[in-house]
């Protein structure tokens, strides 16, 4: 059958493709919802291990892992066609079983009775096959974007889809984990309970399988993406360097993900010691997810209109002036605390909404300059770039919160933080977006070059060589 039998044979793209490409990230999300937001705290106050110790231990492992997502690209650029199965789907469907089960294994609650030296090691060990394993899910599943479709609306779609996936699970693990983690102790104080975290890990778990069964069985493979070529190294960092491109979005992703991390850990500590209020730190963590929802019926228009690039700036800006108001007003309600985060939620919220329409808009621009297709690769490199935000974030949060003092609970008994470190723990939840969201602004104003004008010359150039390619 030649290929455009096959073409003419597979089911047109459409809502199914759209579902079942969202809850591909649900499921990410049902797992990374709780270790991003939840596994500090579960370290510091579940096991007892000290903050800066295990911020050092995390970035460290992390910054090992960012290298596994550029080999796990190219290796699924090489992967061969299977027939019915395309050739991204199957990681999905055979890595998500060893992803789920260490997953599970981050919260063991045996180990706040061992060692130091132990927690440590257990910690370095268990985070890095968590990586190592969401690596060979996440890497194929962004790849596949670009396997549903090659027209660039129905992709940019999909970014849509994909976010609101995203916001779906992080608004329930976010709002929900906070209601059930603690227990109340002999003293009747309410403490992290390592069995409870236990047991939400292996809920989260059931339902990431469940919503990854779904990305498998709803999507399908219709675009020949490029394959069979050998990754080197070499060539890939010249590549990188003299695309503009991508090495701003890169950078620019780098501190959007420290702030989204900052953001989930720093709330959690900053409603557990400086407003004392469980309730709004299920709400504050939620607000991380829930402005995506808000967003995804307009971002698209507004994107349209005034142009990725342009559109991003602007709510970026407007996010940092918002946290600067919080940070200089240092308010003490938390009703008006999370309603003014809502607002800077926003604007940090539509840059994240929209970052898989500009990573494909950077996989066209790199194709039309370099005549070479390397979706699962450049998607890779971005993928590198976020895991090294999230280890900076891990160690800039735990390293921080060192130096302000911050006291680890010991399992079963909560320790009184000095007002010094209290007031140091508002400083980090409302500054820090103020530095990095104002970092990336800047950097997509005056570095990123695809701006609306940008993107439509790229999509004249591939539709001149795919024109050529035909008559050829």
């Amino acid at each position: 059958m030649s290929a455009t039998n096959k073409a003419q044979s597979l089911p047109p793209f459409g809502l199914k493709d759209k579902i079942g490409y969202m809850f591909g990230d649900v499921g990410n999300c049902f797992i990374l919802g709780l270790v991003n937001g939840f596994v500090l705290k579960f370290y510091t106050d579940g096991l007892g291990v000290p903050a800066a110790i295990v911020g050092i231990t995390m970035m460290l492992t992390k910054i090992f892992d960012a290298f596994v997502d550029v080999y796990v690209g190219n290796k699924a650029d090489e992967s061969a066609v299977k027939p019915g199965e395309g050739r991204f789907r199957p990681w999905i469907r055979r890595f998500r079983y060893p992803f789920i089960i260490v997953a599970i294994m981050l919260f063991l609650p045996v180990v706040s009775g061992w060692a130091l030296p132990a927690k440590v090691a257990y910690i370095a060990v268990t985070y890095v096959l968590f990586n190592v394993f969401l690596s060979t899910v996440n890497i194929p599943y962004g790849a596949l974007a670009s396997a549903l479709s090659a027209k660039s609306d129905e992709r940019a779609s999909l970014s849509t889809f994909r976010s609101t996936g995203s916001a779906i699970a992080g608004a329930l693990t976010g709002y929900m984990i906070p209601l059930f983690m603690y227990e109340t102790n002999a003293a009747g104080e309410q403490v992290i309970s390592g069995t409870r975290f236990f047991i939400i890990a292996i809920v989260c778990g059931v339902l990431a399988w469940i919503s990854y069964e779904i990305t498998v069985r709803c999507t399908t493979e219709r675009t020949n993406v490029q394959a069979g070529r050998k990754l080197d190294a070499k060539k890939m960092v010249a590549s990188m360097f003299k695309d503009r491109a991508l090495l701003a979005l890169i950078v620019t992703d780098f501190f959007v993900v420290i702030n989204q991390q900052l953001a989930s850990i720093n709330q959690t500590y900053l409603f557990d010691t400086y407003f004392h209020n469980k309730t709004g730190m299920a709400i504050a963590v939620m607000f991380n997810f829930i402005t995506v929802l808000v967003l995804a019926p307009f971002a698209t228009g507004i994107a349209k209109k005034f142009g990725k690039r342009e559109s991003a700036v602007a709510t970026l800006i407007f996010a940092v002036v918002i946290y600067g108001i919080m940070y200089f007003a240092h308010l003490t309600d938390w009703r008006v605390y999370l309603v003014l985060m809502f607002f800077g939620a926003i604007g940090a919220g539509y840059f994240n909404l929209m970052v898989w329409a500009f990573i494909t808009d950077v996989i066209d621009h790199h194709q039309a300059i370099t005549k070479i297709r390397e979706d699962g690769t450049i998607y890779g490199l971005n993928s590198w770039a976020r895991k090294m935000g999230q280890a900076a974030s891990n160690g800039v949060s735990g390293i921080l919160l060192g130096l302000i003092g911050y006291q680890s609970s010991t399992a079963g008994h909560a320790v009184a933080q000095s007002a010094g470190t209290v007031q140091g723990v508002y400083a980090l939840a409302t500054l820090l977006p103020v530095v990095c969201l104002g970092i990336a602004a800047l950097i997509l104003a005056f570095w990123y070059p695809l701006g609306k004008k940008e993107i439509a010359e790229t999509e004249r150039i591939l539709a001149e060589d795919r024109a050529k390619a035909t008559e050829a």
